[in-house]
Order: C-alpha cells, then structure tokens, then sequence
C-alpha cells in the first residue's frame, strides 16, 4: 500500500477512534463538569451535536478540497483535532465540553475529503476493494475507541483526550511529510459553494442522484441501529453483563473488519455492483430475523459472520455512486453521502430508541425485524438508481 493510502487510512481511523473513545467515560466526565448524576440529556445533546456538525460541514469541507485541494483541508482538519482534544482534556466547564465535542464533529467531517482524496488516486476498478478498507479502517478505529477510553479513563478521566491529541498529532506530522496533492485545484474559493445546504441543490439538480442518495440514507439508518440497541437488547433478551456485550461487539467488529477488508472487490467483479449491494442487504435481512427470534445468546455469534456479510454492499454503492460524477465533483460527491450518514445518524437512533422501548417488555427482539423492513425499503431504489444510471451512460454514449 502506498504512503498517501497509509495516512489517509490513519487519518479515518483516528476519526473512528476520537468518536468511540468518549463512549465509556462520557456519564462520568459529564457528571463531574454539570455536578450532577442526571446527565441523559447531556449525553443526548453532545451526540445530536457531533451529528449535526457532521452533516453541517461534511459538504462544505469537501466542497472547499474541490476548490483548494484536498492536502491543504485535511492538515488544517488534523491540526483542528489535535488542538481541540487538548482543550477537551482540561475544560472545567458544561459550555466547553459541547464547544468542544462541536468542533471535534466539525474536524471528523473531513471524511468526506478522505474518500474523495481515495477516488483521485483509485481507478475505477479498484475503488470498490478500497473503500472496503476505507470501512474496515473505520469500523477498527472504532472498535479501538471505547476500548482505549475505557482503559485510559480508570487511570485519569481525562486522559483519552490526551491520547487522542497525541495521535491526530502524529498523523498530522505523517501527512505533512508523506501525503501529496491528490489533483490540481481550482486555487480560489467558491463562496456560493460553501453553503452547507448548496450541495442538496445539486443532488436534485443532478438527474438519477437522488434515489443514490437515499439508498445511502437507508442503509447508514439501518445500520444505526445496531449501535442504539445492541445492549439493551442483550440485556433483555440474554441477560448479558457488560462484559459478553463488550464480547458480541468486538466479535461483530472483528467480522465485520475482515469482511469490508478482503471480500467488496472480489463480490463487486462476481457480481456487479447492482448485485453486490442486494447480496449484502439479503444477508443483512437474514441476519436480522435470525436475531429477532433468538433466544440463546451463541445463536447470536453464530450468526455474526451472515451479519457481516451485509458489509459487501456499502463499498460497492460507493463505488458505482462515483461514476456517476466527474472528477471536479468528487468532493462534493463525498460531502453530500458523508452528509446523508451524518443525517442518518441524527434521525435513526431516536427512531429505533423510541420503538425499542415500546416493544422492550413484550418482544425485545421485534426491533431487528424493522431493520429488516428498512433494508426492504432501500432495494428497489437500487434498481431505481442503478437502472437511471445506466440510461443516462447509453444516452451520453
């Protein structure tokens, strides 16, 4: 693998990392800093925060690497991130932690800027096998994080945020030695382009990008819910401490990782695109039903690997979505689909939170079968969209 790949794979990693880490520390550092034990709200702020800056500037950074670069947005976005995790190490006070975790929302937007700086470098063939290892990096950096934060955070509340400046700092030290200009910018900025709500102008104004768009949605919406109610319902259903839960999720994580890292480039040229992405939505809709009805907790590792399985689909999406763009467009391609998970990720855990607990008593694991019809949802759009594509290719050709 090239040094260019190594730092922008280090670069998602640390993403996935700074966003898991402060998971296991959050109640009690909220607590400390608002002195009191009631701290859901907080919690439920400071996520919908880091969600909101995401989908807010996710399309504005990538539309800025369009104009400027994708070099010079992703050094300022590492230096942004280290800098901010020191001032989140010691802030004394409510206002600066949610400053803070604003502006580390703000800095982890720079995914988009990551994968358009992938699709520069990428040929066209070899994109779906790579944005697999772009996902596997992500899901391993955020397998990583809860874990360190957890660990650091027994020694000293505020030491993860000390680990995670350490490391934003080194990757901004590789970057600014190993990472070269991926193409050659415009070198002025489009001000009109950094409206962060432009680039939905464009989707619609683009014809056949929208269903691409929503099928996009549907699947970082149904995946959300995996991170909302896997302990709850392993709790309810199995009576899983924190530890087998802990066990479950590194055992997805592992799956999953080994799955996005060696299997989307080899389904992607079996099957086509088209077929990969509904191939992975079959194994995740028989994944789910499986846990819907389960009711001894190894049925769930058993079922983990056709769990994983799903995680063929979204690399290929990805893929095909980036043709059907020009080179210019790339990064606000990227904005736009970073923009539509950071959306997802707003909505969906509120949905499936609030449907979970109606259901929680009488039937805990009815919340996977409406993964099940989420997923259902997205597979005609993705004969919707791949079918206007390849009209609009026929005609252009």
């Amino acid at each position: 693998m090239n040094r260019p790949l190594v730092v922008i794979f280090a670069a998602i990693g640390l993403d996935a990392v700074g966003l898991g880490l402060i998971f296991p520390i959050l109640p009690r550092l909220l607590e400390e800093v608002a002195h009191t034990k009631d701290v859901a709200m907080y919690i439920g702020i400071m996520t919908a925060l880091y969600a909101v800056m995401q989908f807010i500037f996710a399309p504005v950074l990538g539309a800025l690497s369009d104009n400027l670069g994708r070099r010079p947005v992703l050094l300022i976005s590492l230096a942004g991130a280290a800098i901010n995790y020191v001032i989140m190490a010691f802030a004394p006070r409510l206002w600066m932690l949610l400053l803070g975790r604003a502006i580390a929302g703000l800095t982890s937007a720079n995914i988009s800027v990551a994968m358009a700086y992938i699709t520069d470098i990428t040929p066209q063939d070899k994109r779906a096998r790579r944005f697999g290892l772009f996902n596997a990096v992500f899901g391993a950096g955020f397998i990583v994080g809860p874990v360190l934060g957890g660990l650091l955070g027994d020694y000293w509340l505020r030491l993860p945020f000390i680990a995670a400046a350490v490391l934003n700092a080194c990757n901004l030290l590789l970057a600014l030695s190993a990472l070269p200009e991926s193409r050659t910018p415009a070198r002025q900025i489009d001000l009109p382009a950094l409206n962060p709500f432009r680039p939905m102008r464009w989707v619609f104004s683009m014809k056949g990008l929208l269903p691409i768009i929503l099928v996009y949605f549907i699947l970082s919406a149904a995946g959300d819910a995996y991170g909302t109610c896997w302990a709850l319902w392993g709790f309810d259903t199995f009576q899983w401490n924190g530890l087998w839960i802990g066990l479950s999720l590194g055992a997805f994580g592992l799956c999953q990782t080994t799955v996005q890292a060696l299997l989307p480039g080899s389904a992607t040229k079996l099957l086509g695109e088209r077929w990969t992405v509904i191939v992975g939505i079959g194994f995740g809709c028989a994944a789910a039903v499986a846990m819907a009805f389960a009711n001894q907790g190894w049925i769930v590792f058993a079922i983990m690997p056709i769990l994983a399985l799903s995680g063929i689909g979204t690399p290929a999406f990805q893929a095909f979505a980036t043709r059907q763009v020009d080179q210019a467009g790339q990064g606000q391609l990227q904005g736009v689909l970073a923009s539509a998970v950071s959306l997802a990720s707003i909505v969906a855990p509120l949905a499936f939170s609030t449907f979970y607990f109606v259901i929680q008593k009488q039937w805990p694991g009815a919340i996977w079968l409406s993964v099940v019809v989420i997923n259902a949802i997205a597979i005609p759009l993705v004969f919707i969209s791949t079918r206007t594509a390849r009209s609009m290719h026929t005609a252009t050709a």
